[in-house]
């Protein structure tokens, strides 16, 4: 039988098939291949009664490791107008991180009603100039939760952003008796206290949402400094125009980059966090050493 794994907590695996949710363990073959399941993973297993045991773990199309999930596809960027304000350089490291794991990326801005500065509006547009799609909401209100709703069909998607910018409402808006589903099975599993430690899919409008304690770090040290550019769509079109093939589009003559940048085609504040960027990878290998 075949499933995917929607929550995983102390050695349980809770696997979801056509049928039911079968709580499972895992065969010790994977810990001695250095192959642990996950949430998010594609299974065959094998029933015995109401429990199975996990036989096969398919190949992952990606892996998140801060949270641990596999087969993302989707990433929901939240950020607030204010309260908080947008911190430009965590917005930026999330979007990083997320096209590093090749993920589709949505920005959603919240809190609306709060009013928009021109400072806000600069960071709007510099979004757009990257070519991220962005949805404007007012959780608390509902208003614009069904256009999250219409993206979330046949994705597995993750939720993302800094503290108190709204996310667990957006979440209960989508998957409010879900949520409260999930919780309910908790307790009665006697393993309540550990869910918000745990990554988990909820069934929600024909894809799943990952219910996560969120990204928890956000260092850009797995990160080689050549693999930098890629994680900036916004350079697509410059990328193998350089003078030099080992460009990395910062002191290099001939670099296309920097001609796009100059150009107005780049955002200047998206390079200039590119730069910064950079010189941390740089300096964090020098120090390694």
């Amino acid at each position: 039988m075949q499933g995917i794994i929607v929550k995983g907590i102390a050695g349980f695996y809770y696997v979801k098939t056509e049928e039911k949710i079968i709580e499972c363990k895992s065969r010790g073959k994977f810990r001695h291949n250095e192959l642990s399941p996950m949430v998010g993973d594609n299974v065959e297993i094998l029933c015995d009664g109401d429990t199975g045991v996990i036989e096969r773990i398919y190949p992952r199309k990606s892996q998140i490791i801060r949270p641990v999930v596999a087969n993302v596809t989707q990433s929901l960027v939240v950020f607030s107008i204010r309260k908080p304000e947008i911190n430009t350089e965590l917005l930026n490291k999330m979007l990083i991180n997320c096209q590093y794991n090749n993920l589709k990326i949505i920005v959603c801005i919240n809190k609306l009603d709060l009013g928009v500065s021109e400072d806000e509006r600069n960071i709007v547009d510099m979004i757009k100039s990257i070519g991220y799609e962005i949805l404007f909401l007012k959780a608390k209100e509902g208003t614009g939760i069904e256009e999250v709703k219409k993206r979330l069909k046949d994705e597995i998607t993750v939720l993302c952003g800094p503290s108190g910018v709204g996310k667990s409402t957006i979440l209960n808006h989508i998957a409010g008796e879900k949520l409260m589903e999930t919780g309910v099975i908790s307790q009665k599993l006697k393993r309540g206290k550990h869910t918000t430690r745990h990554s988990q899919l909820i069934e929600v409008e024909g894809g799943f949402i990952v219910d996560t304690p969120g990204f928890s770090s956000f260092k850009m040290d797995f990160i080689d400094k050549e693999e930098l550019a890629q994680c900036f769509p916004e350079f697509n079109d410059a990328l193998g125009k350089c003078k030099f093939t080992s460009c990395l589009h910062y002191k290099e003559p001939g670099c296309a980059v920097k001609s796009m940048v100059n150009e107005g085609r780049i955002n200047s504040l998206r390079y200039d966090f590119y730069i910064k960027m950079l010189e941390e990878i740089s300096n964090n290998k020098k120090n390694k050493w």
